[in-house]
């Protein structure tokens, strides 16, 4: 199996102007397209390269490759970007068994963004910010590089099931925000697809 690009789910401008389509655009065909090749590369001729992309996180433990490291990185990369896309919609709401579980665990919506927010201000360097189901709970949590939960603790440092995620590498936003990740993080609020949120919960 060869993984591909999957196309967005909206035109590369839709998300303007809190995202801005000179970003989108290179984000998706070089940065997620490079993820994309790369994987590929590694895995060919491997006894994982039949396994979706799903199976390959999930299973990501017990990998053994000279080059895992490059994997977990762009393997990471590939699934990372591919939640990260679908979490994307404007004009969407926050409501229903999702709103309710942000408010009982966080005790309210506000309370909520200001702690995501801080974990992405608070995170040294590359990767993501996710909101994960961990057994029942909702988690703010993050991850380094390319580290997706799914992983597992040993591997990512964390586990859960993502919700929702962010990514903070600077290539995500530096065009439009430069160095300024409070702003890129402030605009993901107008931009989270809450729909695709609460289908990944009660999933």
């Amino acid at each position: 199996m060869s993984y591909f690009l999957p196309p967005l789910p909206y035109s590369y401008n839709a998300l303007e102007p809190f995202y801005d389509e000179r970003t989108m655009r290179i984000h998706h065909t070089k940065h997620h397209q490079n993820y994309v090749n790369n994987t590929n590369t590694i895995l060919e001729n491997t006894t994982f390269s039949s396994l979706s992309i799903e199976e390959l996180i999930s299973i990501f433990s017990e990998i053994i490759l000279d080059n895992k490291i490059a994997l977990q990185n762009n393997a990471g990369g590939h699934i990372n970007h591919i939640l990260f896309w679908k979490g994307l919609k404007t004009n969407t709401l926050l409501t229903g068994d999702l709103k309710k579980e942000i408010e009982k665990q966080f005790g309210s919506i506000e309370i909520f963004k200001q702690k995501f927010e801080e974990a992405s201000l608070n995170h040294v360097g590359s990767g993501w910010i996710w909101l994960v189901k961990q057994n029942n709970n909702l988690s703010i949590v993050s991850t380094k590089n390319q580290d997706n939960p799914l992983m597992g603790i040993e591997i990512s440092g964390t586990y859960g099931t993502p919700i929702l995620c962010l990514d903070v590498w600077e290539h995500a936003y530096y065009l439009k925000y430069e160095n300024r990740r409070l702003d890129y993080v402030r605009s993901f609020w107008n931009v989270v697809n809450w729909e695709e949120a609460s289908d990944r919960l009660q999933k």
